[in-house]
């Protein structure tokens, strides 16, 4: 199945292009992280970006601020005068693959033989003219990646960065070098999704995790092991891959890898781990140079481990401990990743873009060992109808760790309805006494007439638009 795949892209891709030969850059789903940090990549070259996505955004209305024109509704009418002022060979079309097939925009564009590229087919052509950092796996990609940047930039290495979320340090998705020097970096989230790795050739690459998901496109957690073992093929005759512990024993690799795992004896691990003021303070093993006295300025033993995939990639490319140190302890992390949003005495408030059962297990357990005595309320939004119904038992066994869980209808983002996959179809399976099926606005109501110790908003769709008032609410109860 994905081996077929794999020749046809390399045979629908076999050309090369100057990917920034073409005047107009249209986005079809600008609004999504990846796609954002490509137009705005664009945009800085002083092309002209102008994007559809189906909502306004806080993110789309930040790019709009910077000059990518955004619009919200299907209209081919529109589209048309757009591109009147362009030859069709100086338009490249960017689409993601969360954009509906019958699209109407989509579809005229198609008729109409007009270049229409993937976002991971982009992004794989602007990766060719540096070094490539890729940074893969099912969970931890995201904070690994904006970490590895964070340690590029403390050291002042010239580097690109494409990050699958936004940095709290720099306060964009997007961070970029000079791209007339050989020898920058540029540092990649590689998404599993759709193949879309399968671009990259990078230099160096780590893979996190390979836990089954995307079943929609993969259809077994057999495929989605073997599509990482097809990333790991391409990476560099030269370059180094990075894996953890697990990952290696449940993939065939045949590349020259490092190992690295949380705190088994593994090249890379993590040492005399201690918590104190809900913090981590550990020392790193390293083939290379051993760190001690390592504090993270994140919370979350699954932080620790993608620390230690960072640091292992530092070291690669030379970064030395004193820098490495500074880096971790100066490290703001990820917005929606462990994202304290509310944190007093009386009332904490963390939002996370988990969506996976081995994310929500793994961010309910970070907040329960930091706060063992406290009463844990979760919120939770199903990400896609497909998902729900591939690991409903186990989405259910993760709620079930909460004191008190609050569901909101599935998100169903680029899928249309199942049958019987429904939030309260998850509800049934949960063994948890205290839990409820909610609207948006019913939580703020509870959230108004309750005081929760600790609160927790969880997953991949618009639950975020619950952030703000949530905050204002808890705010009045310090």
């Amino acid at each position: 199945m994905l081996s077929a795949f794999l020749v046809r892209f390399a045979v629908k891709n076999k050309h090369r292009m100057n990917i920034l030969n073409y005047k107009l850059y249209y986005f079809l789903g600008v609004g999504g992280i990846g796609m954002s940090a490509l137009a705005r990549f664009f945009n800085h070259y002083k092309k002209s970006v102008i994007g559809y996505d189906k909502t306004a955004t806080n993110l789309t209305n930040q790019m709009q601020s910077e000059g990518i024109q955004c619009h919200f509704d299907d209209n081919v009418e529109a589209l048309k005068t757009i591109l009147s002022s362009y030859s069709k060979d100086e338009v490249l079309i960017v689409y993601t693959p969360a954009v509906p097939k019958e699209h109407a925009e989509y579809v005229y564009l198609l008729e109409n033989n007009y270049t229409i590229l993937k976002r991971s087919v982009v992004l794989g052509e602007i990766t060719k003219q540096f070094k490539t950092i890729a940074i893969a796996g099912t969970h931890g990609k995201t904070t690994t990646t904006t970490l590895v940047t964070h340690l590029l930039k403390s050291a002042g290495i010239n580097c690109f960065s494409f990050m699958g979320g936004i940095s709290k340090n720099y306060n964009t998705n997007l961070l970029l070098g000079d791209v007339n020097d050989k020898d920058a970096y540029v540092v990649v989230e590689a998404d599993e999704y759709d193949r879309s790795f399968l671009t990259l050739h990078p230099q160096i690459a780590v893979i996190t995790s390979v836990d089954a998901d995307h079943l929609d496109i993969y259809g077994n957690a057999e495929h989605v092991k073997e599509g990482y073992a097809l990333f790991a093929k391409q990476v560099k005759s030269d370059g180094m891959l990075i894996v953890k512990k697990n990952v290696d024993n449940d993939l065939t690799l045949s590349n020259k890898r490092l190992i690295y795992s949380l705190n088994l004896d593994t090249e890379y691990c993590a040492e005399s781990i201690v918590m104190a003021n809900a913090q981590f303070s550990y020392n790193i093993k390293s083939p290379v140079e051993a760190i001690h006295g390592v504090t993270l300025g994140l919370p979350g033993l699954h932080n620790i481990e993608n620390s230690i995939a960072a640091v292992a990639i530092a070291q690669q490319i030379g970064i030395k401990g004193d820098v490495i140190k500074n880096a971790l302890r100066s490290f703001s992390g990820v917005k929606r990743r462990f994202d304290y949003r509310v944190k007093t005495e009386k009332v904490v408030y963390i939002d996370d873009y988990a969506h996976h059962p081995e994310e929500l297990k793994a961010t309910i357990g970070s907040v329960r060992k930091l706060y063992p005595e406290k009463k844990i309320t979760g919120i939770f939004q199903p990400h896609l109808f497909s998902r729900t119904r591939d690991f409903i038992d186990d989405f259910a066994a993760s709620l079930d760790l909460l004191d008190e869980c609050i569901l909101l209808e599935i998100y169903p983002a680029r899928e249309k309805p199942i049958e019987g996959v429904t939030s309260t179809w998850l509800l049934s399976k949960m063994k948890l006494k205290d839990k409820k099926l909610m609207t948006k606005q019913q939580v703020l109501d509870k959230m108004k007439e309750t005081s929760p110790e600790v609160l927790i908003t969880m997953g991949a769709g618009d639950v975020d638009s619950l952030i703000e008032p949530l905050e204002k609410i808890l705010n009045t109860k310090v």
